[in-house]
């Protein structure tokens, strides 16, 4: 297939796209945004194959969007192994929706089931 041609599926939908949404406790967001930050400190020295992870909050400061990429579903699992404990507490100041995007591993699968992720496969790219 030609390059624009539907269908064609190009390198980089072997790559794992990940967006989390947290809804922030109501009077959390103090500590909400402590546990975040301690997330990216722990995700800059310790991941090896974390493409993006970028935080956005919304206007009221009660949402909060994370888009995340991943080499592979391997280094997804390390960013999971990696930031345990740090999630968890972080779990306990919001509440997270999951969306993956792309095609994870069985392990991956198995990881995240109990977080109940939503898992969009790859269909269309340029």
């Amino acid at each position: 297939m030609k390059r624009g041609d539907l269908g064609r599926r190009s390198d980089h939908m072997d790559t794992l796209q990940v967006t989390a949404r947290l809804a922030i406790h109501s009077g959390k967001r103090e500590q909400f945004e402590a546990r975040a930050a301690e997330c990216v400190r722990l995700v800059r020295e310790r991941d090896t194959g974390t493409r993006q992870y970028d935080w956005f909050l919304d206007d009221e400061g009660t949402e909060c969007v994370v888009r995340e990429a991943y080499r592979d579903s391997a280094a997804a699992l390390e960013h999971l192994a990696n930031l345990g404990p740090a999630l968890m507490a972080l779990f306990e100041v919001c509440d997270l929706t999951l969306e993956i995007c792309g095609t994870p591993s069985t392990e991956l699968r198995a990881a995240t089931a109990p977080f109940a992720p939503r898992v969009y496969a790859p269909f269309l790219s340029l």
